[in-house]
């Protein structure tokens, strides 16, 4: 007997591939210039050559004042719906990272399935800050492998800029707003060959914001704070940790990997990983330079400009990765 005839389909292997993706930045571009004179006018010395020099960020985009967290994913998710060849009424799980919700609850993923008009899925949000969209399509992932979804909208999605203390010129020349989304699909091809994440609560002060509700009110400081030097030391050492980890997983090696596409949080954070896993810089997907750290939608905004620009093409092998308040980090390697 050929058991290969026999073997019934349900017991093939299942994975998942990214089918498309999308991006979304608001209207409103703040160059570096803009915003020294906006810290100027409340008494705080930056300068363009200041924030490019530590950074390499020249530019950010803000959400206007109508725009919700909601607003920018749902843009993002319909240019990945798009394309991924439009279905969208085949989506049958959301989730969104984020650490910039609509509100309390529900879950800016509810809201995003409402303006979608995709009712019935499992809608969820993943918290894991910078690091949200590398967990996400990790849970997404897992949930395809076993059935339980077909195809996954997974987005980033992100208003830092009303988390920003204007009078710390540390931080809030960092931090932009934006989204990004994929469409990841069931395939009998692997897509997504390995992933990795980790967290260590015990460096909860390096990054995080504060404030909370209580009976209506905000209390304590609900804008961002960081220990810039020791998040850098923590998110070069975890980086290549992770991304060695997830190549061991794949039976890869660095030479295997096409382009880099990390967190946009700072160019010397991004220099120093592609440098210690022996990648050229011009294997690295860069965005930091216009887009500023986007959080949970800086992987997924630089993966669409890349497609879209033709740097990432069909068949390229991908490493995303970040890192974020929690602290978190995690990576996934995968064939585009």
């Amino acid at each position: 007997m050929n058991d290969h005839a026999t073997t019934p389909a349900a017991s093939l292997p299942r994975y998942s591939r990214i089918a498309g993706t999308g991006g979304y930045l608001p209207a409103n571009r703040v160059t570096n210039a803009q915003l020294a004179e906006r810290l100027a006018a409340g008494g705080i010395e930056t300068s363009d050559d200041w924030i490019t020099e530590r950074t390499g960020i020249r530019s950010r985009y803000f959400a206007g004042d109508d725009e919700l967290c909601s607003d920018l994913a749902v843009a993002a998710a319909r240019r990945a719906i798009e394309s991924a060849g439009g279905d969208g009424a085949a989506i049958d799980l959301i989730i969104v990272a984020t650490s910039t919700p609509d509100m309390v609850f529900p879950s800016t993923a509810c809201i995003v399935q409402n303006k979608l008009g995709l009712a019935g899925c499992p809608a969820f949000d993943v918290q894991a800050v910078c690091s949200g969209f590398v967990y996400a399509l990790t849970v997404a992932d897992s949930m395809i492998r076993t059935g339980a979804a077909s195809r996954a909208l997974v987005i980033g999605s992100e208003v830092f800029s009303r988390l920003l203390d204007f009078n710390d010129r540390t931080t809030c020349v960092l931090f932009g707003d934006g989204a990004g989304a994929v469409v990841l699909e069931a395939s009998d091809e692997p897509g997504i060959l390995a992933s990795e994440l980790h967290a260590d609560g015990r460096h909860v002060g390096v990054l995080f914001t504060p404030g909370r509700v209580s009976g209506g009110l905000l209390c304590g400081d609900a804008t961002l704070k960081m220990d810039g030097q020791a998040v850098f030391k923590l998110a070069v050492t975890v980086l290549e940790d992770v991304a060695r980890a997830v190549l061991l997983k794949a039976g890869r090696t660095e030479a295997d990997i096409d382009w880099l596409i990390p967190h946009q949080a700072n160019i010397r954070i991004m220099q120093s990983t592609a440098r210690k896993l022996k990648l050229p810089m011009d294997k690295v997907i860069v965005t930091v330079a216009d887009h500023g750290n986007t959080s949970a939608a800086s992987i997924p905004l630089a993966l669409d400009v890349a497609v879209r620009s033709g740097q990432v093409v069909r068949g390229d092998t991908l490493m995303l990765e970040g890192v974020g308040g929690g602290f978190t980090w995690g990576a996934v390697l995968l064939d585009y």
